[in-house]
Parts: C-alpha cells; structure tokens; sequence
C-alpha cells in the first residue's frame, strides 16, 4: 500500500511540474488562422518549444487561448 500511495504522489508532483512550465497567450483576429498565426509568433517571440490551442471562440472576431511550453 505504500509503494502504490508514493506512486501516486509522484505521477501528482510530476504533472504539477510540467504544468508549473506553461505560460498561457490569447489571441484574437478575424479568422481561426489569422489567430493561430498570432499565436505562433507569440510562441517564437517567447522562445517555447511548442504550444497547445486549449480553445477557441467565434463571433464576429476570433478569440483563441493557447498554452505554451518551454
């Protein structure tokens, strides 16, 4: 039981840390690539290895949230 509880806080440590790394951008334009494009440069401009869009919103404007990972 012991070595399942130090399992389980371990996987726990170790998703708070990667999560701890990432840095969230938004970006809004007028269509879904126009702001994936902002995004892309802020992720350049930030030096991130890579970056995830976590969503996006539509109306007459594009408002998209990413986040970006070192």
């Amino acid at each position: 039981m012991k070595t399942l509880t130090q399992i389980a806080a371990a996987s726990l440590l170790s998703v708070m840390a990667f999560g701890a790394s990432a840095q969230s951008v938004t970006a809004t334009a007028s269509t879904l690539d126009s702001a994936e494009a902002v995004i892309a440069q802020k992720a350049k401009e930030m030096n991130a290895s890579q970056y995830k869009i976590t969503s996006a919103h539509m109306g007459n404007r594009v408002t998209m949230s990413a986040e970006l990972y070192k």
